[in-house]
């Protein structure tokens, strides 16, 4: 069968996109995934997502990371929306399901996607490290220079310790600006350094804001694809109203025999 497909980016973390309010797609068929995200046998991605019907809300979107795996992905989120756009789906506004459940999203005339995430009740602070679950699980690192930092190694060094072996987690090395930070991250799922990652930006200014005091602002976020912005308010304990602001861009369509 063959099947089209679109490729979007967001600040260099890239998707493959389907259509499947037809059900084109058989979402049990894992290895299907697996392929169609290899880099050298298949199209290539990060991961793939899904866009289907629901009565409710705008949209749900499935998303699978590149090995097959399930989760959240906010820059996969952001170019839901901007395909959902693109589909006649929306205009300005989404509401539609993740797999954390239900965000709100706009997108404006210059394709940039302003995605709310879900608060965040708490934080864990450690003597040399954050770990903050901002839709997928993220643990964060400062160090000197993120430029020369061997992420895969140490990443996944982090990712596989006695820890988070089972469960996974994504790791983040950043350096702390003013209201800014750099940022280099290890995901689980992919296994490897990607140019950007949505849930690790939005969780790595939040560590910022509490290691330098902050109660509200727009933190400036340097990824190696690109820039974003992540905006937030601290009630209390808790971190709310987070939006994660950056572009969605389309990079070509084809298709695929399946």
């Amino acid at each position: 069968m063959l099947m089209e497909f679109y490729k979007y980016q967001g600040t260099g973390n890239d998707f493959v996109m389907v259509d499947n309010r037809n059900n084109v797609f058989d979402k049990t068929n894992l290895t299907q995934v697996q392929q169609l995200c290899d880099r050298k046998f298949g199209i290539g991605a990060d991961g793939l997502i899904l866009i289907e019907n629901l009565d409710d809300l705008d949209f749900n979107m499935i998303y699978f990371n590149a090995d097959g795996s399930q989760s959240f992905c906010g820059n996969g989120s952001r170019c839901a929306v901007a395909f959902a756009k693109h589909l006649g789906i929306i205009e300005k506004q989404a509401m539609f399901l993740s797999t954390d459940g239900e965000h709100e999203a706009w997108i404006n005339a210059e394709g940039e996607v302003s995605l709310k995430m879900h608060d965040v009740e708490s934080i864990e602070k450690g003597d040399d490290y954050y770990y903050i679950n901002t839709g997928s699980p993220h643990y964060i690192v400062q160090v000197a220079d993120v430029e020369t930092t061997d992420v895969k190694e140490k990443g996944a060094a982090i990712r596989y310790n006695d820890r988070f072996k089972t469960e996974g987690t994504n790791v983040n090395f950043v350096k702390y600006g003013d209201n800014a930070l750099d940022i280099r991250t290890y995901e689980r799922g992919v296994e490897d350094e990607t140019l950007s990652c949505g849930t690790g930006v939005t969780a790595a200014a939040l560590s910022l804001a509490d290691n330098q005091g902050l109660d509200a602002g727009v933190i400036k976020i340097n990824a190696v694809g690109g820039n974003l912005k992540v905006g937030f308010k601290k009630v209390g304990n808790e971190y709310k109203d987070i939006w994660l602001i950056g572009p969605a861009t389309f990079v070509y369509k084809g298709n695929v025999e399946l």
